[in-house]
């Protein structure tokens, strides 16, 4: 369904200019509306809008959106993604707007354990399954020239090539979520907006980094790492979200005043409750998702085995030997 839905909203290549001008013009209009409604009239905004307006984060998502769909467009039938990986990358990027540029991030700064289930929505879930889509080839096929070839850019791959080194790769993905729980951080980052949405960006750019050294469809090489390594990884830095979010749930003190002096939008959920909830997120389904990493990497791991054998069948069935026929 979201991929037919998508295909019809594909513009013809003829029309392409006309429709990046027109998407343009309608992102920085969509903007600055919004900018004044949310600095102005935010209660009169629908539940699907934003509460806190932050541009930047509004612009990607929807820019990221109309390139994979100009991708699409430009694309060959032989390069175009699966229909599930379409819907996987769409899905991706709605759950992870849903989170941050919709009413529900008021509600997330408002309650620790939905500021918990965001953070597993834009550092695991919707990463995970943007990935999944594999959008990358696709996005830099839509997007404007001089944007893609500074995407692929040397200094910028040597970037990524650090930043993706798999020791570094596991410590920022587990350090990030300590780091933003220290509560004397995470007291500043909520009520500093620059903070805040520095520590969102932090977690998505992260989480998409992360799960794209970690489901790279191909073997290694050309993949970065092997899938054992890989799977290696993945159990890594479920143990630290485990301790983390024991401890979390387990304190006898609360830990994060920030929810109590901004005033929790559900009272009946004391203090204590609120951060036991908080911490069973950080423990259970942060742990959970490594655990479905992991079955996706083997699964990764089984494809490739299959398609490495049907190769090798490919190269030697037309090579028959007569002997085996003839006795001679």
């Amino acid at each position: 369904m979201v991929t037919t839905a998508l295909q019809k909203a594909l513009p013809r290549r003829a029309s392409l200019p006309f429709m990046d001008g027109a998407v343009y013009l309608l992102l920085a209009a969509a903007s600055a509306a919004l900018w004044w409604l949310c600095r102005n009239v935010p209660t009169l905004l629908p539940v699907w809008a934003p509460w806190d307006f932050y541009p930047l984060e509004f612009v990607s998502f929807w820019l990221a959106l109309w390139w994979f769909v100009r991708g699409l467009q430009l694309s060959s039938p032989g390069e175009r993604p699966a229909k599930w990986r379409i819907a996987c990358f769409v899905a991706g990027l709605a759950l992870t707007y849903a989170v941050l540029m919709t009413r529900y991030d008021y509600l997330a700064q408002h309650m620790f354990f939905l500021n918990r289930f965001q953070h597993i929505v834009m550092h695991h879930l919707g990463p995970m399954l943007i990935v999944l889509g594999w959008p990358g080839a696709t996005i830099l096929r839509g997007m404007p020239g001089p944007l893609a070839r500074l995407c692929r850019a040397h200094w910028l791959r040597r970037v990524m090539h650090v930043v993706q080194q798999p020791a570094l790769a596991a410590f920022l993905f587990v350090g990030l979520i300590y780091l933003w729980l220290i509560p004397d951080i995470h007291f500043r980052v909520m009520v500093d907006p620059r903070l805040y949405s520095l520590m969102n960006w932090s977690m998505v750019v992260d989480g998409i980094l992360f799960w794209s050294l970690i489901f790279d469809p191909r073997p290694s090489p050309p993949a970065r790492l092997g899938f054992l390594a890989r799977s290696g990884i993945l159990m890594g830095v479920m143990f630290p979200q485990i301790l983390i979010g024991a401890f979390i749930t387990f304190s006898s003190r609360d830990l994060y005043e920030f929810y109590h002096w901004c005033g929790r939008i559900y009272p009946s959920i004391d203090a204590m409750a609120d951060q036991a909830y908080g911490g069973l997120i950080v423990w259970i389904p942060g742990a959970m998702m490594s655990a479905v990493g992991l079955l996706l990497v083997l699964n990764f791991m089984r494809l490739a085995e299959e398609e490495a054998e049907s190769e090798n069948e490919d190269e030697t069935s037309p090579a028959i030997n007569a002997a085996s026929w003839t006795g001679m």
